[in-house]
This record gives structure tokens, sequence and C-alpha cells, in this order.
């Protein structure tokens, strides 16, 4: 089954001229506060889609399951990220589950009220749809990442995006802690495989990896290897 993934840039890192969390707060829209422990399912696929949600603190692990019980991750999300916005787009039921990945804080918002605020808001509808072409673009850089790139390179770019690379060079990112299994989905092959790799990683210098993991831009070598 394809494993796709999507990587946004820190909530700071986007449009520093519109703090989209204050204006949710603030816009008296009919919203509500919830928070979920690490590994509380948010929502799960089959269940009624009727709100968009917010990540304020935390993160949030979307997956899907086919038919045949095989599970994908498809996105790994953190603060400043919406999710759930199949609700705005006539999905009655998620298609997928939801899942915080540690402590985790959101806004939820009604799809009637987030679909007025798109429509009377032009400062926030362009934030939405900004982060929704971002979301869009790195999904099919995903697909591409798939079809034409190795399981090495796909695990090293997906720890890259993981650590939020922009354009910092030189500096170790930690990753929240996350485990193989994860990664084999992420990446699209065996837990066996991802140890191999992580481990070969490790010895050249590229990570530090000791339970917790951080990455050293010089991983980028591996992708940019032929």
């Amino acid at each position: 089954m394809s494993k796709t993934k999507a990587w946004p840039r820190k909530a700071s890192e986007r449009h520093p001229d519109f703090d989209v969390e204050a204006f949710l707060t603030s816009a008296g829209a009919p919203q509500r506060v919830a928070t979920y422990p690490k590994g509380k399912v948010v929502f799960s696929q089959g269940q009624p889609s009727h709100s968009v949600m917010y990540i304020q603190k935390g993160g949030v692990k979307l997956s899907v399951l086919s038919r045949a019980g095989k599970e994908a991750v498809v996105a790994m999300l953190g603060p400043g990220d919406f999710f759930g916005e199949g609700a705005l787009t006539g999905q009655s039921i998620r298609i997928g589950t939801a899942t915080a990945t540690t402590a985790t804080t959101v806004l939820v918002i009604e799809k009637e009220a987030m679909s007025r605020l798109l429509h009377d808001q032009p400062a926030f509808s362009n934030r939405f749809i900004s982060f929704m072409l971002a979301r869009n673009m790195r999904i099919e850089a995903d697909l591409v990442d798939q079809l034409f790139n190795s399981s090495e390179k796909r695990l090293a770019r997906t720890l890259l995006l993981l650590a939020r690379y922009t354009n910092q060079t030189g500096a170790k990112r930690e990753i929240p802690k996350i485990s193989q299994e994860t990664l084999a989905e992420m990446v699209g092959t065996t837990r066996s495989r991802v140890n191999f790799f992580m481990n070969k990683f490790r010895d050249l210098g590229f990570i530090e990896y000791n339970g917790d993991i951080k990455v050293n831009s010089s991983l980028l070598t591996v992708i940019l290897h032929d």
C-alpha cells in the first residue's frame, strides 16, 4: 500500500504577519478546546466528519487503515497545523484516524463556523488556503519519493523532514520520540530495514541515535548522492 506524508513547517515560519491562533481564539466562532494524552485517538476512521481542528500544542499522527487491515501513516502534524479539513469538502465520515503523538491541545471548530470564517475573513482564508496548498505539494513530493527513491533515501528524507529543516545548515535538530515501526510505516519498508539504516546513519555520524534521535544536516548527503 502506498504511504504518503505531509510535513508543514512550524507555524512561526509560515506567515509571521498573521497570527492564526490569536485570530481563531478571538473571532467569536463557536469552538472548544480539547486535550488528549499521548496515544489517545482524536477521531477514528469511519466516524462522522463535522469539524476542523487546529493544533495549539503537541502533535498528531494521521493514518489510514486498508480493508486488508494494513495501516499507513499519511501525516505527522504539529503546532500551527489544521486537520480534519475533509469536513469542508462534503466528506460525511472521517477517511482516516488522528492520534495524539504526545500531550496535545487542539481547537475544535464546527464545519459551519469554519465555512463562515473562510467566507468572511480574507486574511484567514488566505492563510488556510496557503497551508492546504503547501500540504498538497508535500504529498506530491512524497509520492515521487515513494516511486523513484530507495528506502534508504526515503528514510533520510523522512528524518530531515521530521527535524523540520528549512534553510538551516550545520545544526543538529532533535526529533520527538518516534518508534521504528512508525518510521517503517512512513517510509514504506520494514522495521528491520529501518533499524539497519538507522545504525548505518549513526555510524557515519549523520545522526545521534540512542533512543532519542538528533539529526545532523550532513544527512542531506544521503539524499543528494546518486
